[in-house]
């Protein structure tokens, strides 16, 4: 029988990963004696607003300890499937995910984008998509439109962070999960200043784990937009999907990430193993265990 024998620094290393993945998943611990801080922030989002005019977005600001400049995450979140809970949407990142980023030296900037929580205002990233009785697909789904107004809100977050004096204005990652992945790969296509990278947690719309569990409606319409974005990203990026995702399934992220991929840009996609006791969809939540070795590899890769 063959046997791996490891060494003392591997193991600890080994030990480390699966507790900051398990500090992950868990969520931020009672006894934290410091749990990150945030300060609210307005940013000015153009032709947001109601009949065209502008609108003022409120961000969760996270900044380390220290003079900076620092490095940043844009983060962009979900978008829940109830109204009512997109109303009432207060924060728009984990704090598990925010100490995994200030832990790599990252300041962290989550908006809460137009049409959702404080900020409010019109709804504009609606997909249309929709499923009858028998969890079937009954509509042919807009992903484009929703995908460039939430553009429009990562923009005016990036100029932002640009402008503060903590921030490194070309160090610049975004991440993003579910609706806010398509919002992140959407805005990376766009290649703007001070961009970096991209981290794609679960990306996607259009999926009911209720009415049609593990099949996304519009599929078709995903592979298309993804390979517009494709053609024009330049920097590189990371997708990370969960095998039990039951918004899109195991099959749909390949065959986006497939068209993407087409477009030459330096990209990788992992589909982890199932995340225990949840839907893989919350990978970003609940997996930690299962993808922070792949981010802190991939973000290695982007320099100090």
């Amino acid at each position: 029988m063959h046997m791996t024998v490891m060494s003392g620094w591997a193991l600890t290393a080994l030990i480390a990963s699966v507790l900051v993945g398990a500090a992950l998943a868990e969520g931020p611990a009672a006894t934290d004696p410091k749990p990150p801080q945030s300060q609210d922030s307005k940013i000015r989002v153009s032709n947001a607003g109601a009949f065209g005019g502008d609108t003022e977005m409120l961000a969760k600001v996270f900044v380390p300890d220290g003079a900076g400049p620092f490095p940043v995450v844009v983060f962009s979140h979900g978008r829940p499937g109830d109204g009512v809970d997109r109303q009432n949407l207060t924060e728009p990142i984990p704090l598990g995910h925010v100490r995994f980023w200030q832990r790599e030296g990252y300041a962290v900037v989550a908006p809460i984008r137009p049409g959702y929580g404080e900020t409010g205002g019109t709804d504009g990233e609606r997909s249309g998509a929709s499923y009858d009785a028998f969890g079937v697909c009954r509509a042919q789904p807009d992903f484009e439109t929703p995908a460039k107004n939430a553009v429009r809100a990562v923009l005016a977050a990036i100029e932002w962070v640009r402008a503060q004096p903590w921030a490194a204005k070309d160090r610049i990652l975004l991440v993003g999960t579910s609706m806010g992945g398509v919002a992140t790969v959407a805005t990376a296509a766009t290649n703007p200043p001070g961009v970096i990278a991209y981290i794609n947690f679960a990306g996607g719309e259009g999926g009911s784990p209720q009415r049609s569990p593990g099949k996304s409606c519009g599929v078709a319409q995903m592979e298309s937009l993804m390979a517009k974005f494709g053609q024009s990203t330049k920097v590189p990026n990371l997708w990370l999907y969960a095998a039990n995702d039951l918004y899109w399934g195991a099959d749909a992220p390949k065959v986006w990430h497939a068209a993407f991929a087409a477009g030459g840009s330096p990209t990788r996609f992992v589909q982890t193993s199932p995340v225990p006791n949840h839907d893989g969809h919350l990978l970003m939540r609940y997996g930690g265990a299962l993808w922070t070795g792949y981010v802190e590899e991939f973000v290695k890769t982007l320099g100090p």
